[in-house]
């Protein structure tokens, strides 16, 4: 359970001391990506080696078939699968609904109406919805327009991604008014390699918009 929103996830982690600047940071998620085009790729064991704190573990599927993909969340120890292709809704119920994050490209999509529909069509298959730039895969670093998926109603909680940092977090925030920012190349200094010291100040800039003066609740 996410105690405060909004909250946020780093995702391309690969190194025990980046997952535990993220965790001291207060990320409400870790994120390990196994898509096999990624420079920020692990395998099964060594996301398993990484540190786990209270966050949820999050795998990123881009290609694999449900057998592997649940054979990773497994060997990984995972909480979440972010299914980050063209992944069906009934994938992501083989999956687990519960353990669901659907990845979609609202650029690709191209209106409000058309992200609203598709969300509606998921929103029985996942737990979470993440909404990344581009029109397909990820991990690009490029940003979208935020006031395309302003004034949307997810059924689910929902992730706001791609290209988002310190410079920008404060307008994705302001405008789109996501559940959670994933972050990943905006923290970086280079391809899997996390600016502590930039994790710290992204938590910060969440922990500041909580209710309760940056407070969890306990």
């Amino acid at each position: 359970m996410i105690s405060q929103t909004p909250f946020f996830k780093v995702c391309g982690l690969t190194r025990p001391d980046d997952v535990t600047a993220c965790l001291a940071a207060g990320a409400a998620m870790t994120g390990f990506i196994f898509a096999a085009k990624s420079p920020r790729r692990i395998t099964p064991e060594q996301a398993l080696g990484l540190p786990r704190g209270d966050a949820y573990r999050v795998g990123v599927f881009v290609e694999q078939d449900i057998a592997e993909v649940v054979r990773i969340m497994e060997a990984a120890e995972l909480d979440l699968a972010q299914l980050h292709g063209r992944q069906s809704e009934a994938f992501c119920r083989a999956v687990g609904p519960e353990r669901v994050i659907k990845a979609l490209w609202p650029e690709k999509l191209g209106s409000k109406e058309a992200i609203q529909k598709a969300m509606d069509r998921f929103a029985e298959s996942c737990a979470f919805f993440l909404l990344d730039a581009g029109t397909s895969g990820g991990g690009h670093g490029r940003s979208m327009d935020f006031s395309l998926v302003a004034g949307l109603e997810p059924p689910q909680p929902w992730l706001l991604a791609g290209g988002l940092g310190l410079h920008n977090m404060e307008a994705a925030l302001d405008t789109a008014a996501p559940t959670g920012l994933d972050l990943n190349s905006g923290l970086e200094t280079s391809p899997g390699v996390k600016d502590h010291a930039a994790v710290a100040q992204a938590g910060a800039i969440l922990a500041g918009r909580w209710p309760q003066g940056g407070q969890k609740n306990e």
